[in-house]
Parts: structure tokens; sequence; C-alpha cells
């Protein structure tokens, strides 16, 4: 893990302030574009745009815009707040290009890779992401009761949605009714018609 002294960052909250102090009609605008695929995987996306004043904002010409996105429960604030998170590393990235003596990512964005997660920051090339686990996948890969159990308690403790928590119980229901059945007890329909 590369060294680094998190005391040489700016945080999100210091740069906002440096920005409102030197434009006082600074215009931060966040809007949050998640969609129902989005949430399915767990994950929020957010744009900010920085307006220097209220001119440039009616006009529509911000001076910068980012894009974050963070993923729920994948530790620290993103177990309850992931969608906050996403809104200040979206405004900490936009600040960063809208404002001159920015130099690279905000405090935040550092305490981040120092904790091992890499979501929201600007990503070197040929850098791994980890990917949002597919429950639901997972589960119609398994054929055991108990992990299927662990499955689910896994994917609840990291916030996954309603739906995809049925879902991964419903296999578990599935795979429990197949193996309660004995070999051959399956019913035969007689074919509707007169009775011969």
């Amino acid at each position: 893990m590369p060294r680094f002294n998190l005391e040489d960052y700016e945080t999100v909250e210091e740069r906002h302030a440096r920005a409102i102090a030197e434009y006082p009609d600074l215009r931060c605008v966040l809007i949050n574009h998640t969609t129902p695929t989005d949430r399915a995987a767990a994950t929020w996306v957010v744009e900010a745009r920085v307006y220097l004043n209220a001119g440039d904002q009616a006009a529509e010409l911000p001076k910068a815009t980012e894009w974050a996105f963070e993923v729920d429960g994948t530790g620290g604030a993103n177990a309850t707040s992931a969608l906050e998170n996403a809104n200040t590393s979206a405004l900490g990235r936009a600040l960063r290009w809208a404002l001159a003596g920015s130099k690279g990512p905000s405090r935040t964005e550092m305490e981040k890779v120092q904790a091992g997660v890499v979501y929201s920051i600007d990503i070197p090339p040929g850098t791994k992401l980890r990917e949002p686990r597919d429950w639901v996948a997972e589960a119609e890969a398994l054929t055991d009761m108990d992990a299927l159990r662990l499955l689910w308690g896994e994917a609840k403790a990291a916030g996954a949605n309603a739906e995809t928590l049925d879902k991964v119980k419903t296999r578990a229901d599935n795979l429990e009714d197949a193996k309660s059945k004995p070999a051959g007890t399956a019913r035969s329909v007689r074919p509707s018609g007169k009775k011969k």
C-alpha cells in the first residue's frame, strides 16, 4: 500500500469553505442520477455542478462538473450513508476542477484509498475495482442450505434490497422443497376427456 500523509490533503469541507470565501455567490448543485438498475446493485450515482455565480447557473454554464458513485454496505460510512458519501465525493471532485490551487484528490477520497475503498476517486488505468456482489447469481449456484442461509445473512448485512433478499430466500425455499420430496412422488395428471 502506498504511504501518504492524510494531513497533506484538503477535506471537502475545507475546499468548499475556500470556494465560498473566493466566490461568495458560489452555487453547488448535486443531482441524484441513480436508476432503479443502480439501486438493484446497491449503488448510488451523483453528479455535482459548480457555478461560480448566479449568472453562470442561470445560463447553465458550470465551471466544473463531476460524478461519483458509492455502493451500499461496503464498509465504513457506506454501511448507512452511501448516498451522502457519493454527494460529498462528487462535490469535492467538482470543486477540485473549479478552484485554482486544488491539487489532487480530497482528504476524504484519500481516506477511502487508505481504507481500501476506491469507488469514487480518480482511478489509475489498469486498477481493478471490487464489483458489487451478485447475491442472486451466487444463490443460484449454491446447493447447500447452510451456505444459502449464510449468503442471505451476508446480503442483508451488506444492505441488499428486499427484492434481492426475497430471491435468495426463494432459492433456498425451492431447494428445500426439492430435497424434502422423495424420488418418485410426482403425480401424473390424467388428460381431460371422456372416461373409457
